[in-house]
């Protein structure tokens, strides 16, 4: 297990470290938003009330990220819920403890929101990343469904 690395908040200093991130083989495959469409996002991303990105830095280098939504509701008696996406770290420091840090954070953030779940999903084939989340005590919970809003709409009779 390496140090702890230092989480935080993402700056737009930080969008080349994370699109790179991204690129990596199992998560965008190289194919990325430019510099300028994730500085466009990460504005957008910065005026919802509690969605955020987060880097994981080992000095000034960064490691890895995820992003954190925490979704308010009028059901659960308005308790908020949480959902973590784009989880990753780069190759060099899989399996060094990054991501259960990332996880822990992850956790503290929703537990100080007042969250009564926090929830995430995996691609069917990424048994490691399953077995890495079951290890930290996430349990398969129901069924995960996707559907593609622009080759689907037209099926709902939504207009696209």
């Amino acid at each position: 297990m390496s140090a702890p690395v230092f989480i935080r908040q993402a700056t737009d200093d930080d969008l080349p470290a994370v699109l790179a991130l991204y690129a990596q083989p199992g998560l965008d495959d190289g194919e990325t938003l430019s510099i300028d469409q994730a500085r466009a996002v990460l504005a957008e991303l910065a005026r919802y009330p509690s969605y955020r990105l987060f880097v994981a830095c080992d000095g000034c280098e960064v490691v890895a990220t995820y992003a954190l939504l925490v979704m308010r509701n009028l059901a659960h008696c308005g308790a908020p819920s949480a959902v973590v996406e784009d989880v990753v770290v780069t190759s060099q420091r899989r399996s060094q403890g990054i991501g259960r840090q990332l996880m822990a954070h992850a956790l503290g953030e929703a537990a100080r929101a007042g969250c009564y779940k926090l929830a995430l999903s995996s691609n069917g084939k990424r048994h490691a990343a399953h077995a890495f989340y079951e290890g930290l005590g996430f349990e398969r919970h129901g069924l995960s469904f996707v559907v593609h809003p622009q080759a689907h709409a037209h099926a709902f009779g939504a207009v696209a």
